[in-house]
């Protein structure tokens, strides 16, 4: 097949899902927004609506605006939010730059994204001084990165987050490990009101963004031997070690979806079918019954887009602090309390 062909395919490909995206995806959240809402926590669609009603467009606007010149952002800005939301909730704790802070723990060690929230808050501070809180922006820079390639929004966010004035490194063991097996991982998502269908297509968002080889090479190596994880394809194996020396100072990264890295779509089931996920709490979802059928049918792209859109609903409610609970802050700069 030509390249032109193939061009043209993917285009017509995107196109599907940019409509998707605005018409399909729009009727299931309008739909199941009556029943989510029944218990919000002080979220709303739109909460700045008159308040700052150029919030959402400046957002997308810059995010988009690095996004074009940094295929990685998208990953990096949806690993930001997520280790927000699993440390103290959605508070904007991991962007504090205060002594022993989330930042200085070694899960965030390879966190990004930093400089694009500062560039967006900074133009709101301009624009409606005091009234975006940084939670939201992350959130909503989560969202617009990812969406960039379908030039259309993958999910709505819920916004009315205030900021939270805690950041400590010592609560960073709320987040999943690397190297979680699968009861390991279903109960640090169960302590964030998140199921397994939660766990499994929150962790489709390992179908953009890296991994340190840190955390991949546990899965090769025992000591000053090769030992290679059974549930890690062999000829995979060999291409992961080629970018992760047996080496206990590497710096180095590996893409956590060989196949498509920089594309949010569902290879990354695909894979873990294949043997082919990355990280050892990756290939653990295939050893459930319940999660390796998820999986199976998140192959499907437009289920994973739905069932990751909802995911994200729902992880974005995780611990909020509102105006409704009392609770938070507007911090003028995210990295200052």
């Amino acid at each position: 097949m030509g390249m032109q062909s193939v061009c043209g395919g993917a285009g017509r490909w995107r196109r599907a899902v940019a409509w998707w995206g605005v018409v399909v995806l729009g009727h299931l959240v309008s739909c199941g927004r009556a029943g989510l809402l029944d218990t919000n926590p002080g979220l709303s669609y739109n909460f700045y609506g008159t308040t700052c009603p150029s919030a959402e467009a400046t957002v997308r606007s810059i995010t988009w605006a690095q996004v074009a010149g940094n295929q990685a952002l998208p990953g990096q800005l949806l690993r930001l939010h997520f280790h927000d939301c699993f440390v103290k909730g959605c508070d904007a704790s991991i962007l504090l730059d205060n002594a022993q802070s989330e930042k200085t723990a070694p899960p965030n060690g390879s966190l990004g994204g930093y400089p694009v929230i500062d560039a967006i808050k900074a133009q709101l501070e301009k624009a409606c001084p005091g009234v975006v809180s940084c939670a939201d922006i992350v959130a909503l820079a989560a969202r617009d990165a990812v969406s960039y390639q379908f030039k259309a929004p993958l999910w709505q966010v819920e916004t009315g987050r205030r900021d939270g004035p805690v950041s400590l490194a010592s609560n960073t063991g709320a987040l999943p490990s690397p190297s979680a097996g699968f009861n390991g991982l279903l109960q640090s998502f169960a302590a964030k009101g998140l199921d397994v269908n939660d766990l499994v297509a929150l962790s489709g968002a390992h179908t953009i963004g890296k991994a340190s080889c840190s955390s991949v090479t546990p899965r090769l190596y025992q000591g000053n031997a090769t030992s290679i994880d059974p549930l890690l394809d062999s000829t995979y194996a060999k291409t992961l070690m080629n970018a992760c020396p047996n080496s206990p100072t590497s710096t180095s990264t590996v893409d956590l979806d060989g196949a498509t890295p920089f594309k949010f779509d569902g290879s990354y089931y695909t894979n873990l079918q294949n043997k082919r996920g990355v990280l050892a709490s990756d290939a653990a979802l295939t050893q459930n019954a319940a999660a390796a059928t998820i999986v199976n049918d998140l192959t499907n792209p437009i289920k994973f887009y739905a069932a990751f859109s909802m995911s994200m609903k729902k992880m974005g409610r995780v611990d909020v602090l509102t105006l409704k609970n009392g609770q938070g802050k507007i911090r003028t700069k995210c990295n200052v309390p």
